[in-house]
């Protein structure tokens, strides 16, 4: 090799470990705070706060510290949310004060799990309420809006039947309902028909066996996770960039997700996927994704109906799965504005005033 090669790749390799030394500079060093929003009324915080007695990370922005408090429920159960915000969020804040709560044991609350006891229904329900409790002291509202996404669906409709008067409303996203055999068998109908639409006789063969256990995987690689790709990459390269997530952060997800779902003890009735809540008093929006097959929204639809409360609406998003937030943020920004405007007259058709 002649001398001038040798330099040019001695350069190239260079460069690309300085590349690789400034994004772990930026995952170890650098992130772990949230950006500053420019203006007088505006929140941004990044902060530990004890809830349940144990420190648990919540991140909180928006514009003006006077619009509604939307507190985000995620998933998993253990698998955060907070470290896609920054992707979909940033037009939302300017209409509400959107609050992310990584639960104990998820994200960058991982250490906050203490020990597999605390990892109850009935302990993150509490958890939920005190966290609701202090939003609503600290913004002066008496109700805030809460949204619960997959298995934060099934903690939402927990926490606004047991609490009506603590919540404007609920909305859905990627919503609990049905039985497990419900989900099971909508899932496996959808992966043999994709199967059959590629020509893979392997996978139909899989799918069409009824006792087979369908993945993540599966459902990611057939489109009935995220509507526009095949895989997880989209979410994680998003999370990667999360500017409130460190290098041990992000590697403590699928370790919180994995420990939580495993521990996780379910102590109050009704359970997921083996009963339901059939009335709440607040009004209710779930926000569907045509494509979800992960939870099914053929199911949230037909449990929709059964739900008894005072307004109810559905909105499907046409290209979406299970991640409506993420891959039509737009969409959704407009859709709960949408909502507010119909809780706002809600409130002020029973007691002749704005949101109580």
């Amino acid at each position: 090799m002649k001398i001038g090669q040798r330099s040019v790749l001695l350069g190239l390799a260079t460069i690309g470990l300085l590349g690789v030394g400034r994004m772990l500079l930026d995952l170890v060093v650098l992130r772990g705070s949230t950006p500053g929003i420019a203006s007088t009324r505006s929140i941004s915080s990044l902060e530990q706060q004890e809830i349940g007695g144990v420190k648990q990370w919540v991140l909180i922005r928006g514009h003006d510290r006077t619009r509604p408090v939307l507190l985000f429920l995620h998933g998993g159960p253990g698998m955060p949310a907070m470290f896609l915000a920054h992707a979909f969020q940033r037009e939302l804040e300017r209409d509400f004060i959107v609050v992310h709560w990584d639960r104990r044991g998820a994200g960058k609350s991982f250490d906050a799990w203490s020990r597999a006891s605390d990892l109850s229904v009935s302990q993150t329900l509490g958890d939920t309420y005190e966290l609701t409790q202090s939003l609503r002291a600290r913004f002066d509202q008496q109700r805030i809006y809460i949204l619960g996404h997959s298995w934060g669906s099934y903690l939402g409709l927990l926490a606004v039947q047991g609490h009506p008067e603590y919540y404007a409303a609920y909305i859905g996203m990627g919503q609990l309902a049905g039985t497990r055999d419900d989900v099971h068998a909508l899932q496996r109908e959808f992966l043999y028909h994709a199967a059959k639409m590629t020509g893979d006789t392997a996978l139909q063969a899989r799918f069409a066996d009824e006792s087979v256990v369908i993945t993540d995987d599966d459902l990611f690689r057939s489109g009935g996770e995220l509507y526009a790709s095949r895989s997880f990459w989209p979410l994680l390269k998003t999370g990667l960039a999360a500017p409130e997530y460190t290098l041990r952060d992000v590697m403590s997800v699928k370790k919180g997700a994995d420990l939580v779902s495993r521990e996780m003890k379910y102590d109050v009735v009704a359970k997921p996927l083996d009963g339901e809540i059939r009335k709440v008093d607040v009004p209710v929006f779930f926000f569907l994704g045509r494509s979800d097959f992960n939870t099914p929204s053929q199911l949230a639809a037909q449990y929709l109906d059964r739900l008894d409360a005072p307004l109810k609406e559905l909105v499907w998003f046409e290209e979406s799965a299970h991640f409506p937030f993420f891959e039509e943020p737009d969409r959704f920004h407009r859709e709960l504005l949408r909502a507010e405007e119909a809780v706002a007259e809600f409130w002020k058709s029973k007691f002749d005033s704005t949101v109580p």
